[in-house]
């Protein structure tokens, strides 16, 4: 990012060596033309894959891993396994220890009459998987059932073939059958064979001297090897040793062949977490990045005004998005429109009023008649004071918007404040003897949400509204009254009411049609335009009628109505 940043102050460096004026250096200054060089990276990045379905993928893999970890950490420590097989051996081993000290020992000689242990021994051991060896009481090896049983007379283990491809396998089947081991990767004391002394084994040495001995070892294949000896004794009186051994990793292969159909179900659940990640991914990722490809058309503007994908036929949060995405298009859309509209409109408001007032200054130059001088003088007062009025109403509506978001709404009692706003207009007074009256039908409080500033704006652009159309001497009455879950105030004239074709016309901006003898340039056409974006602002809405009169030459005058939700909170 350094260096591009770089490289981008020193292609505008020479340009702006020269002086320039203002708003040429303005126009050159703007920092959008170094973003463009970032996107196609961007977009590159989004075809290969999305950093949602990376997430995706990356989770539940983790997760997948993590519970496969959590199986197989579980069952390294189930020592339960490894105990209850020693456990058993023990007994087995001192139930033959039992029955050679009891038929086959010498008293006379304290030692074990061999002939007669072997046969013995045969017997007893065959119908297990162990291996038993018998010793004396100088542990000197006497008989080995595995040359006594015809299963253990030939083991036979394959040798690897040399070669480097073959030692690699030979180490991954290391560590596949450490991994699988009923205690992987720990270290264990290797298991050799002693011979005809047995004095070189721990456990053999420990029953000699009256005490059970156990022991783990590995063999060569990494298997376990399980020993226990038991002392040969009658009245505590030692004649041999009894040593008895698993063979053929008997406990290795039931736990590896367990973990051999954990390792199948794990692949079998990666591969449905691969196919459901990415069927998620496509779910979920898709469509955000259609709408923020969408949203990057709309941002360049390069193809027109183009709409947002409406995603009719999603039912869920990414469908909701797409449609609340696709309406603030629509409405940044027509606010653009609003803006274009209002410029032109104050463009023309704006023109009318200095095109009058160069007129009259054109003309005051070249007059020298003073009542003449004096009747362009007041001319050029009023669209003066009609420019200060448009520029003051422009700029309140303009800033209206912004100000009805940023504000937060507030509890408003309408009766306080519609009684505060009738007893100002008394106390300051109203033009030609015109009553202000106001009628409350509100059973206990009124309370609405918003502000009471721009909530009384509504009432006083009303109210003046209604003053300026009143004939001398007549009355504006406000009323109020409850209508289940809403507010409705009124505002009543006897003017000679609203053109049934402009009863919505009076809403946009810069409509006036006024009586001849109201005050020029007093009026600037937005008031009543400002009363409805407040009140749809708060959620409520505004609408103008016609009184019945006497006659239809004589109407009774216009109603503006406006309906505010109350606030049950």
């Amino acid at each position: 990012m350094e260096s591009a940043t770089d490289t981008r102050k020193a292609d505008y460096e020479p340009a702006m060596t020269a002086p320039q004026p203002m708003s040429e250096q303005r126009l050159f200054r703007p920092l959008a033309p170094s973003t463009p060089r970032l996107r196609p990276r961007q977009r590159r990045t989004r075809r290969r894959m999305s950093a949602l379905t990376r997430r995706i993928l990356f989770m539940n893999a983790i997760l997948l891993l993590f519970l496969l970890g959590g199986v197989i950490f579980v069952q390294s420590t189930q020592e339960g396994l490894v105990d209850e097989r020693l456990a058993g051996i023990t007994h087995e081993a001192e139930i033959v220890a039992s029955t050679l000290a009891e038929y086959t020992t010498d008293d006379a000689n304290r030692a074990i009459r061999v002939g007669e242990a072997k046969p013995l021994l045969r017997q007893l051991i065959a119908p297990t998987n162990l291996r038993a060896r018998l010793y004396n009481a100088q542990g000197n090896l006497e008989a080995d059932t595995r040359f006594l049983l015809a299963r253990n007379v030939v083991q036979t283990y394959p040798l690897p073939a040399p070669g480097f491809w073959n030692n690699t396998w030979q180490e991954i089947k290391r560590l596949y059958n450490g991994l699988m081991g009923v205690r992987p990767f720990e270290r264990l004391d290797p298991y050799f064979e002693a011979g005809t002394n047995g004095r070189v084994y721990s456990e053999v040495d420990a029953a000699l001297r009256g005490r059970i001995g156990t022991k783990e070892r590995v063999d060569e294949q990494d298997r376990l090897v399980l020993s226990v000896a038991v002392p040969i004794q009658r009245f505590r009186a030692i004649y041999g040793v009894l040593l008895v051994s698993t063979e053929g990793g008997d406990i290795d292969g039931v736990l590896r062949a367990e973990r051999e159909k954990l390792l199948e179900v794990f692949l079998v659940g990666f591969a449905i977490m691969l196919f459901s990640s990415i069927y998620l991914a496509r779910f979920l990722a898709e469509p955000i990045n259609r709408l923020a490809a969408a949203a990057e058309r709309v941002r360049k503007g390069q193809s027109g005004r183009e709409a947002l994908p409406r995603m009719a036929e999603r039912h869920d949060e990414i469908g909701a998005l797409a449609d609340a995405l696709s309406a603030m298009t629509r409405a940044l859309y027509d606010r653009i429109d609003a803006i274009e509209s209002f410029a032109a409109d104050v463009a023309h408001e704006l023109k009318n009023p200095l095109t009058s007032l160069k007129t009259a200054i054109d003309m005051l130059a070249r007059t020298e008649d003073p009542t003449n001088r004096s009747r362009l003088v007041n001319i050029v007062s009023n669209d003066i004071k009609r420019i200060d009025r448009l520029i003051t109403d422009i700029s309140q509506a303009s800033r209206l918007d912004a100000e009805l978001s940023r504000e937060p709404a507030e509890p408003v009692d309408i009766a306080d404040l519609l009684t505060t706003i009738t007893e100002v207009y008394r106390l300051t007074g109203l033009p030609r003897s015109v009553r202000l009256e106001l009628g409350l039908e509100l059973e206990g409080k009124a309370i609405v949400s918003g502000r009471s500033e721009r909530l009384g704006q509504i009432f006083r652009n009303l109210i003046d509204n209604a003053i300026s159309f009143s004939p001398d001497g007549g009355t504006v009455r406000v009323e109020a009254q409850r209508r289940n879950r809403l507010v409705r105030i009124a505002v009543i004239d006897e003017g000679p009411g609203i053109p049934p074709d402009n009863l919505e016309t009076v809403f946009q901006r810069f409509y006036t049609e006024r009586p001849r003898e109201s005050d020029f340039g007093q009026n600037s056409g937005l008031g009543l335009s400002i009363a409805r974006q407040i009140v749809e602002g708060a959620g409520g809405r505004i609408w103008a009628e016609n009184r019945v009169g006497p006659s239809p030459e004589r109407p009774g005058g216009a109603r503006f109505i406006v309906e505010l939700p109350l606030n049950h909170g």
